[in-house]
């Protein structure tokens, strides 16, 4: 997002400002939060996007992710196969979904996939935390962590 002062300021430099900021997206770029993957989970990913450049923002934030065994994965952090309620902060809608692998997602309106935009930002994010997401159309899609409902490494279930 970019201040609305660049909307009015007709000067090169708030061009040149307006321009920059819709290139980057200054609090996406600044604020990328933390983000905790476990081993299992991200083996599994990998395996799925081979060399696909359709999920290059996925594999992004896979290589900056910090992994850990899933006994240490904390109790707030989204994995796969996790129940997390969520937000879209730039419509209010509020959501809770199972995140999973594309084969477990179809037909099932509770569960999406980890290659959908928005499953793919879900994934490794903590409770209180948000991320804009390249969505369709190049449009940012926003969402904000409320609850991780369940969580399969806070159930004990660590080789699902």
């Amino acid at each position: 997002m970019f201040s609305n002062v660049f909307l009015f300021d007709t000067s090169a430099t708030g061009m040149i400002d307006m321009l920059v900021a819709q290139l980057f997206d200054k609090e996406s770029v600044m604020q990328r939060p933390h983000l905790v993957i476990s081993s299992l989970d991200l083996d599994r990913i990998e395996q799925l996007l081979g060399n696909h450049p359709q999920h290059q923002a996925l594999q992004e934030e896979l290589d900056r992710a910090e992994m850990r065994e899933p006994a240490d994965i904390p109790p707030d952090v989204v994995t796969m196969n996790s129940t997390v309620r969520f937000k879209m902060p730039n419509n209010g809608n509020e959501f809770c979904l199972t995140l999973v692998y594309p084969k477990d997602a179809q037909g099932d309106e509770s569960k999406i996939s980890v290659l959908a935009p928005v499953g793919s930002a879900l994934l490794g994010l903590k409770v209180g935390d948000s991320i804009a997401w390249p969505g369709p159309a190049g449009r940012k899609i926003q969402v904000e962590i409320l609850e991780v409902v369940y969580q399969p490494e806070r159930a004990g279930e660590l080789h699902r």
